[in-house]
């Protein structure tokens, strides 16, 4: 009998990390689809190249445990479950690319197929590229005088932004700091409170766990800006802003696509495909946030397996049929201080349900040097206790 080649085959139990085995060899095949898609008539090759792909990322992602068993750093295996989830998925959209992709920004009319490739493979975007039709790109913010100014001006906002996260992180485990504030999770709904005061409760923990997560990304993504631009030398152009305040978003539409960053944007268009051939429009869009939702309950069920699907699938859902009744009602003229009102409220009212399927997972249970250091966290503490227990007087 043919033996299934042991670099393939997949194991029942997740075991301590071991990068050579595999988690290198996806990001090989990885690498190489990106170097194929930019190639004419290798379609047959991605073709054959996919399966091994998708089963060398999906090997990775349910065997390894990167956190090595220790609770604080699961994030780790959240970001290892997410990158092979992202590789199969887009490796699959380049597999059934006909077209090969181009790169049409260019700082030199010389042509280098390696920063080619790196390139194309670490911008999510598609800035640059022949395929990011409908990308829509923030105006900048910051200085483009020279790299250096650029740079510079990032690295300050990312440090605005990463005081910005820990603060709020701490006021958001201050409310609970043996359940949700824990990494072993909770529901943000106290069930002691009255029905109006528990809701007021949870929305506003869903609205600071936003604003972490909104800080948490642009730090990242700041950062990353600052070591591109001055490590690889990218110009500034190479760089453009991840979000447009989405605070002030007038529909839903608005957040979705032009406000909140669009890093994930053609690949969960990408996957809403099928349902977009069965239901045209509304399919595409109900799919894309489908696709939005899974991708999410991947994040959590990496750090609790025992999570709930539809806490993520439903909410994520949910966006996309908010989108087709603000089309239906108003067509394109959603905005002003209603649009605001009405894009805010329905954030709110699925966002309790996203942020309690987090917290459940225990999200934002971890801690950091960071936040056990920082100046402010006993009178954050104190204040967020303070109104906790005037809620619970009332």
């Amino acid at each position: 009998m043919l033996s299934f080649p042991d670099g393939l085959r997949l194991t029942t139990a997740r075991v301590p990390l071991t990068f050579a085995s595999c988690v290198l060899p996806p990001f090989v095949c990885y690498f190489a689809t990106a170097f194929l898609v930019m190639l004419p008539r290798t379609q047959l090759v991605r073709i054959v190249l996919w399966p091994i792909t998708a089963i060398l990322a999906f090997r990775a992602a349910t065997s390894l445990d990167v956190s090595m068993g220790q609770p604080k750093p699961d994030f780790l295996n959240v970001v290892l479950q997410l990158s092979m989830f992202y590789i199969a998925v887009r490796t699959l959209e380049w597999t059934v690319q006909t077209k090969s992709f181009i790169r049409m920004a260019r700082r030199s009319s010389k042509q280098n197929s390696v920063l080619d490739i790196l390139d194309l493979v670490f911008n999510v975007r598609g800035c640059g590229w022949n395929w990011s039709q409908g990308l829509y790109v923030p105006p900048e913010i910051h200085p483009t005088s020279s790299r250096l100014a650029f740079a510079t001006s990032n690295l300050v906002s990312g440090l605005k932004h990463l005081f910005l996260c820990v603060t709020i992180h701490s006021a958001v485990q201050s409310f609970s700091p043996k359940t949700f504030g824990s990494v072993d999770g909770g529901t943000i709904f106290d069930q002691s409170l009255p029905l109006h005061l528990r809701y007021l409760r949870s929305s506003i923990i869903a609205t600071l766990c936003a604003f972490v997560i909104y800080s948490a990304l642009q730090t990242g993504y700041e950062i990353t800006v600052v070591l591109c631009v001055l490590l690889l030398r990218q110009h500034p152009d190479q760089c453009p802003p991840s979000f447009d305040s989405p605070w002030r978003s007038t529909s839903l539409r608005d957040f979705w696509s032009r406000r909140w960053h669009q890093w994930l944007r053609r690949l969960f268009i990408f996957g809403g495909r099928p349902l977009s051939l069965l239901f045209g429009r509304v399919g595409s869009v109900i799919g894309a946030f489908l696709v939005s939702g899974i991708w999410h309950y991947i994040a959590l069920s990496a750090m609790d397996p025992s999570s709930e699907m539809w806490r993520m699938v439903v909410p994520f859902g949910m966006m996309g049929v908010g989108m087709i009744i603000e089309r239906a009602v108003a067509g394109n003229k959603t905005g002003g201080w209603m649009g605001w009102i009405w894009t805010m409220c329905w954030m709110g009212l699925w966002g309790n349900v996203m942020v309690d399927g987090c917290t459940r997972a225990g999200m934002y249970g971890g801690s950091s040097i960071l936040g056990s250091a920082m100046p402010l966290r006993r009178s954050i503490e104190q204040l967020v206790r303070a109104f906790d227990e005037y809620l619970h007087a009332c």
